[in-house]
C-alpha cells in the first residue's frame, strides 16, 4: 500500500479536521457561549504580555533609530515616521502574533492533547456531539476576532513606548516625534496590519488545536504536541508573512 510522505499525510489530516469542524456544527447559542469563554480566556491572558512587549519594542526602536540618526540634513522627525511604519507593517501584528503563538498555540495544543489522552473528546463524541465543532471552531473564532484587537493594542502602546523613551532619554523634542507620526499616513497600512493578524491568528489556531486534537500516546506526547505546535505555528507566520507582502503590497 503507498503511502504519502508524512507532510502531504499531515497536511491532508488537517484539511479533514477542518471539514469536520464545519460539518454538523453545534448550535448557535453554544458555539456562541463557547467562543465567548475562550476569546476572554484568550484575550485576558496575553494582555499583560502584549503590554509589555509591545511597549519596550517602541521604546528600544525609537532609541536606536535616534542614536543612528547622525546626519544633520535629516529631520528628527523622521524617527516618529520609521517608528509608526516598522509598527504597523511588521513589529505589531508580527512580532506580537510570535509571542501569542508561543502562548495561546501551547495552550491549545496542550488543553486539547491533555483531553485526548483522558479520553475526554471520545466521550464527547460517544454522546453525539461533533467533537471538533464543540472544541476546536470555538478556539479558532475566538482567535481570529481577539488577535486583530491585541494587535491594535500593541500598535498603540508600541508608539506610546517609543514617545516616552524620548522624553525619558532626551534625545528628541516630543513635537518632532508626534510630527513624523502624523507624516505621510496611510490608512492601508493598518488594514494590511489587520488583514495580517488575522491570517496569523486562523494559522496559530488552527495548528495548535490539529496538533492537540490529533494527539496520540500519553503524558509525555503532550509536551511534544505543545512545542511542535508552537514552532510549526511560528513558521507558518513567518511564510504566511513574506506571501502576504508580496501580494497585498
Amino acid at each position: 500500500m503507498y503511502r504519502y510522505p508524512r507532510p502531504i499525510s499531515a497536511f491532508g489530516r488537517f484539511v479533514l479536521l477542518m471539514q469536520m469542524m464545519l460539518t454538523r456544527p453545534e448550535r448557535r447559542q453554544v458555539l456562541w457561549q463557547r467562543t465567548l469563554d475562550e476569546a476572554v480566556d484568550i484575550g485576558t491572558d496575553s494582555v499583560f504580555i502584549v503590554g509589555l512587549v509591545s511597549t519596550f519594542i517602541g521604546a528600544v526602536t525609537c532609541v536606536q533609530i535616534a542614536y543612528n540618526m547622525v546626519n544633520p540634513l535629516i529631520p528628527m522627525s523622521t524617527v516618529g515616521f520609521m517608528v509608526r511604519e516598522m509598527t504597523i507593517l511588521e513589529l505589531a501584528p508580527t512580532i506580537i502574533s510570535v509571542v501569542l503563538a508561543g502562548k495561546v498555540g501551547s495552550a491549545i495544543a496542550g488543553g486539547l492533547g491533555t483531553m485526548r489522552i483522558t479520553e475526554q473528546i471520545s466521550a464527547i463524541d460517544a454522546m453525539g456531539i461533533n467533537s471538533a465543532s464543540y472544541l476546536v471552531l470555538p478556539r479558532i473564532l475566538a482567535s481570529l476576532f481577539v488577535f486583530p484587537l491585541l494587535v491594535i493594542l500593541a500598535m498603540n502602546l508600541s508608539i506610546l513606548g517609543g514617545y516616552v523613551a524620548t522624553q525619558v532619554s532626551g534625545t528628541m523634542p516630543g513635537a518632532d516625534y508626534i510630527e513624523g507620526l502624523r507624516y505621510a499616513f496611510k490608512p492601508y497600512t493598518v488594514l494590511f496590519a489587520l488583514i495580517k493578524s488575522v491570517v496569523f491568528a486562523f494559522l496559530v489556531s488552527a495548528i495548535s488545536s490539529y496538533k492537540g486534537y490529533t494527539l496520540k500516546g500519553g503524558a509525555l506526547e503532550v509536551g511534544k504536541a505543545s512545542t511542535a505546535a508552537v514552532t510549526n505555528s511560528i513558521i507558518s507566520i513567518l511564510l504566511a508573512d513574506y506571501a502576504l507582502a508580496s501580494i497585498l503590497l
